[in-house]
C-alpha cells in the first residue's frame, strides 16, 4: 500500500512540473527569445573555454602531485620488468606532451576566434602542406612506439631454451587456479579435460599412463627460485582466463583447447620486496585502515581483521564469471635452498591418486 501511495505521489508532482513548464511557457511567448549568439555571449563562451582548459591543467597537476608515485611503474620483480617500464613511462611522456599541447590550442583557439560582430573567419578549404605535416608527424611518433613495443614483446616472448628454464603449467578453472611442476625430468605429463577423474584425484586431468607424468606436481601455491628462468604453459578447464602477475610484468590469456606461454626471470624475493620502502609504506597504510574498520567490527561484535601482509599474487584478468574477483593464487619468491626444501615436501603426481 506504501508503494502504491508512492508511486501515486510521484505522478502527481510531475503532472505539476509539466502543468509548471505549460504555464512558463506562455508566459514566455511574447519576450524575444533569439536563438543567434551575441557577442556578450560569445566572450562568456570564450572566458569558459579558457577556465576550462585552466581547471584540466590544475586537475592534472594535482594528480600528480598527490597520486603519481605509480609503484608498479618502480618495483618490477623480473628480468624483464625495466624493458616493460621503460615502455610504458616513454608511452605516458607521449601522451602527457600531446594532451599538454593539443588541449591547448584547442581551448585557445576557440577564446581566440570567438564570434564578433562583423568578423569573417579565415579558413583553408585545401591546405595540402598542413595535412601532410599532422599526417606525417602522428604516423613517425606512432611507429616508432609500436615498433619499440614489438621489440620489446619479441625480446621478451623469446624464451631461450638453451637456459634450461623451469616448465611449470597455470591451470585455470572457475574460480581458483593450480600449479603444476615438471618434476625432476623437466617435461610436463600429457593432459587433457576429459581425463579428470574426481574420484581418483586426478583434477587435472593428467594422463596417468604417461612416464613423464609420474613426477608432476600439482600444488595450490606457486614457489619460484630468484634468478631461475621459468617457463610457465598455462591451460583453462573452462573459460576464457588471463593469468596476470603485476609484479612480474607478465600477462597471458588461457585458453580453452589450447596451450599458451609466457616465459620470465624473478630477480626479487618475498622477503627483499617486503623491505622496500614503497611497498613498506603501503602495506602499514592498508594496516592503518584495517585497524580503524576492525574497531567498527569489534563494536558490533564481529571478529577483527587480520593483518595484511605483502604477497606477490596470480590474477585472473579477465572477468570469467561471478567470483572472477577471488580467483588469486599466492606467488612465494624465495632463494634456491627454500626452494629445493619446499619441493622435496610435495606429492608427486603418482602418489597423490586414490587407488
Amino acid at each position: 500500500m506504501t508503494a502504491l501511495l508512492t508511486i501515486i505521489v510521484l505522478v502527481f508532482i510531475l503532472v505539476a512540473i509539466w502543468q509548471m513548464v505549460k504555464i512558463f511557457d506562455l508566459a514566455q511567448a511574447k519576450v524575444e527569445n533569439s536563438q543567434v549568439a551575441t557577442d556578450k555571449d560569445n566572450r562568456i563562451n570564450g572566458y569558459l573555454m579558457m577556465g576550462f582548459l585552466a581547471f584540466i591543467y590544475v586537475i592534472t597537476i594535482v594528480c600528480f602531485v598527490k597520486w603519481g608515485n605509480l609503484p608498479l611503474l618502480s618495483n618490477s620483480a623480473s628480468e624483464h620488468g625495466p624493458q616493460i617500464d621503460n615502455l610504458m613511462i616513454v608511452s605516458l611522456i607521449l601522451i602527457f606532451i600531446v594532451q599538454t599541447i593539443t588541449q591547448f590550442l584547442l581551448y585557445y583557439f576557440a577564446y581566440k576566434y570567438k564570434g564578433e560582430k562583423g568578423k569573417k573567419a579565415l579558413f583553408f578549404a585545401d591546405n595540402n602542406r598542413l595535412e601532410a605535416i599532422w599526417t606525417i608527424i602522428p604516423v613517425i611518433v606512432l611507429a616508432g612506439l609500436i615498433i619499440y613495443g614489438l621489440n620489446t614483446w619479441i625480446n621478451i616472448m623469446g624464451v631461450d631454451e638453451s637456459d634450461d628454464p623451469m616448465v611449470i603449467e597455470l591451470y585455470a578453472q572457475q574460480f581458483n587456479w593450480k600449479a603444476r611442476y615438471a618434476g625432476n625430468d623437466n617435461t610436463l605429463g600429457k593432459a587433457n579435460v576429459r581425463l579428470i577423474d574426481i574420484d581418483r584425484a586426478n583434477i587435472l586431468g593428467i594422463d596417468e599412463s604417461d612416464p613423464n607424468a609420474q613426477d608432476d606436481v600439482i600444488t595450490t601455491e606457486l614457489h619460484l627460485p630468484v634468478g631461475k628462468p621459468i617457463l610457465f604453459k598455462m591451460r583453462s578447464q573452462d573459460v576464457l582466463h588471463s593469468a596476470y602477475m603485476p609484479h612480474f610484468r607478465a600477462q597471458m590469456n588461457c585458453v580453452p583447447g589450447m596451450i599458451t606461454q609466457f616465459g620470465f626471470t624473478p630477480t626479487v624475493t618475498t622477503a627483499e620486496m617486503r623491505q622496500r620502502p614503497e611497498i613498506s609504506d603501503k602495506v602499514a597504510n592498508i594496516n592503518k585502515i584495517r585497524v580503524e574498520k576492525s574497531k567498527q567490527l569489534i563494536a558490533k561484535g564481529e571478529n577483527a581483521l587480520d593483518p595484511y601482509e605483502f604477497d606477490y599474487l596470480l590474477l585472473c584478468n579477465k572477468i570469467c564469471g561471478k567470483s572472477h574477483y577471488n580467483m588469486q593464487m599466492k606467488i612465494i619468491v624465495e632463494t634456491q635452498e627454500e626452494y629445493d626444501a619446499w619441493i622435496n615436501e610435495q606429492k608427486v603426481f603418482k602418489n597423490s591418486l586414490i587407488n
